[in-house]
């Protein structure tokens, strides 16, 4: 691993605390920047879990999700994550960044998977992002010597997702549905699930989406029937984040003079979805709001679709609505299975290196994007919207309509690595920049003026939820 490791005076090195605690544990150890190339199986995660009993670190290579289930099993505790703040100011007396896997940097007992040991080196954070510690396996054998060994995470390779086979989406639905229900009888999926009907005003929103003879009046019309979705659109016009000169007055001079008939028509149906299903009380510790992901996402994604080239670029409207709804399923997931949505959560926090799907496809057996566009389809939206949500985590989705989950799997990925949003960062696929004809400048230069407009935005997602 000698290419990895960098001289001294160029690499960044780690916290003077970390580099006292190995000098005196006597660890030979080697800094690297952290390279892409290094196996997920020989990363060290580390978690800070805690209960009434008081705290416990928890270590696993990054190749395993944490089941909690399982260390209940084992310990007779209910561990969940400790609280950011709590994590932040055991942090801050070290002036660390992240939690290092180095037990005696605390004073909590240790846990690990025994399969950690089973690679002949081991990567650990050091406490200063993005620089890792390369040890010997034997060497991190040594510190060990006062922690518990057990086997409690689930190998990823056992967690089988299913990212581009949305034939099987209903009966690995229905399956989901009937694992956790104590009816096992065979029912039709819209029977076993009880989603709302689609709203009134969203019916009619979608007959103005296919209408080519629709005008600034119709819309206008149907939105004025909804008195807080009309006062939500002029809100919205009024908007720091738009600047429009002048007062705006009513719903048609919000549409004529600020936001046009396309966005209007995209961001009604948006709100009107939205109110169809109430935010979850329970959601993952420093999460970010639900509707403020969706606005960010869907804002990024109208600066990414305007640099498409022309020729080949999609309806924006429809782009800008993929953005909104993109997370939907997640609403979705809570609405269907809400005993086991707190569980999802805490499991989100333990395994800040997995994305969710992993997570909802072990817990669960499905994906929240299987679930939000088998009822974009329930509910007769644009396939479209489906094919976004449907396959927004594959980068590689080449068929039906594939420039709209393109995008979002674009727009999602940047804010990520930008710190919005969870799940961890990534580098982006070049030929995801290819496919959208769309340059690695220009996409990042359209987050910068989203994240640029950070305090108009935020405003702009609390008229989605007030209550946030």
């Amino acid at each position: 691993m000698t290419e990895l490791a960098l001289a001294a005076d160029t690499t960044p090195q780690p916290p003077a605390v970390i580099v006292q605690l190995l000098e005196k544990l006597g660890l030979a150890y080697q800094i690297c920047l952290d390279p892409p190339s290094v196996p997920v199986a020989q990363r060290v995660q580390a978690v800070l879990l805690d209960d009434a009993v008081g705290a416990l670190l928890v270590l696993f290579p990054q190749s395993q999700l944490l089941d909690l289930n399982r260390l209940t099993e084992l310990t007779g505790r209910q561990l969940t994550a400790v609280k950011p703040e709590r994590l932040g100011r055991m942090l801050d007396k070290h002036h660390l960044k992240v939690l290092p896997g180095l037990p005696p940097l605390t004073s909590s007992p240790c846990l690990y998977d025994e399969r950690l040991l089973q690679a002949p080196s081991l990567y650990i954070e050091s406490g200063q992002s993005g620089v890792l510690l390369e040890l010997t396996t034997e060497s991190f054998k040594g510190i060990l010597s006062k922690a518990s060994a057990a086997r409690f995470g689930e190998p990823l390779s056992n967690i089988h997702l299913n990212l581009d086979r949305p034939d099987d989406d209903r009966a690995e639905i229905t399956q989901a549905v009937q694992a956790f229900t104590a009816r096992r009888i065979q029912q039709r999926l819209e029977e076993t699930i009880e989603i709302p009907p689609l709203p009134e005003t969203a019916q009619k929103i979608i007959k103005l989406r296919v209408d080519p003879d629709a005008t600034v009046d119709d819309i206008t019309g149907v939105v004025e029937t909804d008195p807080a979705l009309a006062a939500q659109v002029v809100s919205w016009a009024a908007s720091p984040y738009y600047a429009a000169p002048g007062k705006i007055r009513s719903v048609e001079d919000a549409i004529v003079r600020v936001l046009g008939f396309d966005l209007v028509i995209n961001l009604a149906l948006g709100l009107a979805l939205g109110k169809t299903l109430s935010l979850p009380k329970d959601q993952p510790q420093q999460a970010t709001p639900y509707w403020q992901q969706a606005i960010y996402t869907a804002a990024v994604i109208e600066g990414l679709t305007r640099a498409i080239p022309r020729a080949q670029r999609p309806e924006a409207g429809l782009t800008y609505l993929a953005g909104l709804l993109h997370n939907f399923g997640y609403l979705v997931l809570a609405h269907v299975f809400p005993p086991h949505f707190s569980l999802i959560c805490r499991h989100m926090e333990v395994n800040p290196h997995l994305s969710h799907s992993y997570i909802e496809q072990h817990l669960l057996g499905i994906s929240r994007e299987q679930i939000g566009a088998w009822l974009m389809r329930y509910w007769d939206m644009p396939e479209e919207l489906a094919s976004a949500l449907r396959f927004q985590h594959d980068a590689e989705y080449s068929g039906a309509h594939s420039v709209y989950p393109n995008l979002v799997c674009l727009s999602v990925s940047l804010l990520r690595n930008r710190g919005i949003g969870a799940g961890p960062h990534s580098e982006i696929a070049q030929s995801l920049f290819d496919n959208l004809g769309i340059s690695r400048e220009k996409a990042e230069e359209a987050v910068s003026k989203v994240l640029a407009a950070e305090v108009a935005l935020r405003e702009l997602a609390a008229q989605f939820q007030p209550a946030q």
